[in-house]
């Protein structure tokens, strides 16, 4: 059974490319903000892993993270967060809160991939 991918992010050209790259190996769910990703769990949803937009409407990735590690029930789940921002704040604020890894845009989807693998060997999945 593949392993299940939440993407979240406000760019639709990002989904579409990391829906692309990513459905050959994982069972790819597309959210466009925060908000709509935690409604979307909080329906029942189940994931492995979650890549986040830092800057979206709605509810940004800093809240997205605040939001998804105060609920017990998805405080586990590995959570990598992108961003078009290069300012090392930023990233220390986001691994801080909860993030378990953070990438810049442009990022090769491959690197992507192998940080999602990494994150999921430690934990197990």
């Amino acid at each position: 059974m593949k392993k299940r991918l939440l993407i979240v992010d406000d760019e639709p050209s990002i989904g579409l490319i990391l829906e692309h790259y990513f459905s050959k190996e994982y069972s790819v769910q597309l959210k466009s903000n925060g908000q709509e990703a935690m409604n979307w769990l909080q329906e029942g949803h189940y994931i492995d892993a979650i890549v986040a937009d830092f800057e979206m409407p709605l509810m940004n990735g800093l809240d997205f993270i605040k939001q998804l590690r105060a609920t017990t029930k998805f405080c586990d789940i590995p959570l990598i967060m992108l961003s078009g921002k290069d300012e090392t704040s930023n990233k220390i604020t986001c691994l801080r809160h909860g993030a378990d890894d953070y990438m810049i845009k442009p990022f090769n989807p491959e690197e992507l991939d192998v940080r999602i693998k990494n994150v999921l060997r430690r934990i197990k999945v």
